[in-house]
C-alpha cells in the first residue's frame, strides 16, 4: 500500500475546479454572479462554440484595483466575507473566493478590471497555470473575465462535454435564470459573433413576460405574501397550464436559484387537488427570509440550501400557493379562458348524490325519471330564484336566493348583461355529458361530471374541517420495529402527531406502539401509514400524509356521488350546477385535475363562421 503524501498545488487546484466548473454553463454562472455582486447594471456575455472555445463576461460594476487582481486569482480570497458571522448570514451570491482560481486551473484566463478611482485598467493573464503578472490595459469602469479553451489542461474532463448546441443551451438557461432574478440589470448574449438575446433592464413583470412567454403570463396567478420575516412573491400557473416536464419551474431564495426538495414538496402538495395525474406545475417564485435562518454553504455549486426552521417555511409556501389556487373559480376570473381542452369522462355506472346521513356523509337519490320529465321546464319559463327539490337533491337547501332571468320576460328574450352571472344560464345538455350555457362573453361548455365532482369534494372537505377530528382507538396496540431516528422523531413531534390523530408510544428501545389513528383512515394499514408519516417528518420537517389519505377517501366519495355521463338534467338543475361552480373554490378543475369548463368568446365564434368578413 502506498504512503500518504501531499498532492502538488496544480493537482489540488484541478480537483477543486472539478467541484466548481462542471461545464461552460457552471463557469458562466460563477462569473455572472460575481458581476451581479459588483452591482453591475449591464452584463455582456460572449460565447464561442457553446462556451468551450471562448467564454467572456463583461460588466460595468465597481471593478478591482491593480493590487487586487493577483489576490482575486488566489484560492479562497474574497471581499464578501470577513468572519464566521458573515458566513452565517451571507447576502451575496458568491462568497467562497474559489471560482476564478478554479477556472484558471482548467483554462487560459484573462482578467481586466478598473475602478472609478483609477485612471486606467489593469490586467493579468494565466496560461497553462503560469501568470503573466499585472500590466496596464484599456477599458471602462468594470471587469472583464475571459476563459479560452476550457478544460484544455484536463483533456479527460473535456471528453465529457456534449455538443456545441447542448453546451450553448445550458449557458442560455443559466443566463435566463439570473436575468429573472435580477430584472433591474440588462443582459446581452452573443454566440459565434451573433447577438442571440438582449434583455434590457425592466420591471419584474415585463422580464417574466419576455422570458417565459405571453402564454405563461396570461395563465399565471400573481403572489405577494408576507408573514413576519418570510415573504413569497412571483407567479404560479393555473392548473390547466400543466406541463409534462419541470422545465418551467424556477425558484429563487434570497435571489439565488435553488433546487430544494422541501420547497418542491410544498409546491406539489399545494397543487395536489387540482393537477392532472403526473403532470407538473409551472411557476417562477421568489422566497425571501432572514439570511441568518438560511445556510447556503451546502453545495459547491450553491444550488442547495438548508433552512433553520424547515417546517415553518414548508407551511408558509404551501399555504400561500393553496390560497392563490383557491381563487381559480369562475366568479373570480370569468373573463379568462382556461387553457387546455376539457376531457370527457364516460363512466358506465350510475351513483346517487350526497345528502345527510351517517357521520354527515351518506347519500340520497334523485327524483324518479318519470317525475323529472313531468316537471321539465321550458326555457321561456325559466326562473331559478325559487329553491326546488332538484337543487336540494343535488346540493342541499339553498343558503340564499340565486339570480334569475325575469319570469315575465318575453319568449326567447335574453337577460341583460348586468344580470348575467359569470357562467351565465343553461341552454341545453349535449349527449348527456356537457352543459351548454350562455354568459356575457359568449358560450360556456361544462363537463357536468367533473364540475359536480369538484363541488361535492369541496363540500365534503368543508364539513370535515368544521368538525372536530375524530380518532379511532385501537383495541390492541399495533407495534412495529422502528429505526433509531424515528424514535427521536416520535419524541420531538409527539404533540404534533397527536393533533393529527396519531397516538404513538415507545414500547421498547426500538419499538413503537400505535394506539389510535384518524377515524376516516381506520381501514388503512396502520404500520405503513405511520411509517410514511414519520418518513415525511424526517425528510421535510412536516407531513401531510394523513391529510392526503383523508382527501383521497373524500375524493372517491365525491366521484361516486357526482352526476354521471348520460344522466339527464333539467334546466333548473343545470343552472343550480352553474351557481354552485361560481360559489366554490378551485372550480376550474375537478379533484383529478381535469378542466371543468371552457369559455368560447363571441369573437371566436365570429371567426369560426367568418362573420364580418
Amino acid at each position: 500500500m502506498s504512503r500518504i503524501r501531499l498532492l502538488d498545488e496544480v493537482l489540488v487546484a484541478q480537483i477543486a475546479a472539478g467541484e466548481v466548473v462542471e461545464r461552460p454553463a457552471s463557469a458562466l454562472k460563477e462569473l455572472v454572479e460575481n458581476a451581479l455582486d459588483a452591482q453591475s447594471t449591464e452584463i455582456i456575455v460572449t460565447l464561442e462554440q457553446g462556451g468551450v472555445r471562448c467564454l467572456r463576461v463583461e460588466d460595468n460594476g465597481y471593478g478591482m484595483s491593480a493590487e487586487e487582481l493577483p489576490w482575486a486569482l488566489t484560492a479562497h480570497a474574497t471581499s464578501k466575507i470577513r468572519s464566521l458571522s458573515d458566513l452565517e448570514s451571507v447576502a451575496s451570491l458568491g462568497f467562497r473566493g474559489e471560482a476564478l482560481a478554479s477556472m484558471a486551473a482548467v483554462a487560459d484566463l484573462t482578467l481586466i478590471s478598473r475602478t472609478r478611482e483609477n485612471p486606467y485598467a489593469a490586467s493579468v493573464r494565466i496560461e497553462a497555470g503560469v501568470s503573466s503578472g499585472v500590466s496596464p490595459a484599456a477599458r471602462d469602469v468594470g471587469t472583464t473575465v475571459q476563459l479560452r479553451d476550457l478544460f484544455a489542461a484536463t483533456p479527460a474532463r473535456r471528453k465529457f462535454l456534449k455538443s456545441e448546441a447542448t453546451e450553448y443551451a445550458h449557458c442560455e438557461e443559466v443566463l435566463q435564470r439570473l436575468a429573472l432574478a435580477f430584472p433591474q440589470v440588462g443582459f446581452r448574449l452573443q454566440h459565434n459573433g451573433r447577438i442571440i438575446r438582449h434583455w434590457p433592464a425592466a420591471d419584474l413583470a415585463l422580464r417574466v413576460r419576455s422570458l417565459l412567454g405571453e402564454e405563461f403570463f396570461q395563465a399565471a396567478l400573481s403572489l405577494d405574501e408576507v408573514a413576519g420575516p418570510l415573504s413569497l412573491a412571483g407567479w404560479i400557473a393555473r392548473p390547466t397550464y400543466q406541463r409534462a416536464t419541470r422545465d418551467t419551474q424556477t425558484l429563487f431564495v434570497n435571489g439565488r436559484f435553488v433546487r430544494d426538495k422541501l420547497l418542491s414538496h410544498a409546491i406539489r402538495q399545494a397543487y395536489q387537488d387540482v393537477l392532472h395525474h403526473q403532470r407538473h406545475p409551472a411557476y417562477v417564485l421568489f422566497l425571501r427570509l432572514d439570511p441568518e435562518s438560511l445556510d447556503v454553504n451546502v453545495h459547491p455549486a450553491k444550488t442547495e440550501v438548508r433552512f433553520r426552521e424547515p417546517q415553518a417555511v414548508h407551511r408558509f409556501v404551501f399555504q400561500c400557493l393553496s390560497k392563490a389556487l383557491a381563487t381559480t373559480s369562475p366568479s373570480s376570473d370569468a373573463a379568462l379562458e382556461p387553457i387546455g381542452k376539457p376531457q370527457a369522462s364516460h363512466p358506465a355506472s350510475v351513483f346517487p348524490t350526497p345528502g345527510p346521513g351517517k357521520s354527515g356523509i351518506s347519500f340520497s337519490v334523485h327524483p324518479p325519471q318519470a317525475e323529472r320529465e313531468s316537471v321539465m321546464p321550458r326555457q321561456q319559463s325559466l326562473a331559478i330564484q325559487e329553491p326546488d327539490r332538484f337543487h336540494a337533491a343535488l346540493f342541499g337547501p339553498l343558503a340564499a336566493p340565486l339570480p334569475s332571468t325575469p319570469s315575465s320576460a318575453p319568449v326567447g328574450s335574453s337577460p341583460s348583461p348586468s344580470a348575467l352571472p359569470p357562467l351565465g344560464f343553461a341552454l341545453a345538455q349535449l349527449h348527456g355529458i356537457y352543459l351548454l350555457a350562455q354568459n356575457q362573453q359568449g358560450l360556456i361548455l361544462v363537463d357536468i361530471h367533473a364540475a359536480h365532482e369538484r363541488i361535492l369534494y369541496e363540500q365534503l372537505k368543508s364539513r370535515m374541517d368544521q368538525e372536530q377530528l375524530q380518532v379511532q382507538a385501537l383495541l390492541v396496540p399495533v407495534t412495529f420495529r422502528a429505526e433509531p431516528k424515528w424514535m427521536a422523531l416520535l419524541e420531538e413531534h409527539e404533540q404534533l402527531l397527536s393533533q393529527w390523530g396519531f397516538h404513538l408510544t415507545p414500547m421498547g428501545p426500538q419499538t413503537i406502539g400505535i394506539r389510535s389513528l384518524p377515524a376516516l383512515l381506520h381501514q388503512a394499514d396502520p404500520v405503513a401509514l405511520v411509517q410514511e408519516v414519520l418518513g415525511e417528518l424526517d425528510r421535510f420537517g412536516t407531513s401531510r400524509v394523513a391529510q392526503e389519505r383523508r382527501d383521497e377517501c373524500l375524493a372517491t366519495m365525491a366521484c361516486h356521488g357526482a352526476i354521471r355521463a348520460h344522466q339527464t338534467l333539467t334546466l333548473t338543475e343545470m343552472n343550480a350546477l352553474l351557481r354552485q361552480m361560481e360559489a366554490i373554490e378551485r372550480a376550474d378543475q375537478c379533484n383529478h385535475g381535469r378542466p371543468t369548463w371552457h369559455q368560447m368568446s363571441l369573437a371566436e365564434l365570429d371567426r369560426m363562421f367568418l362573420r364580418g368578413r
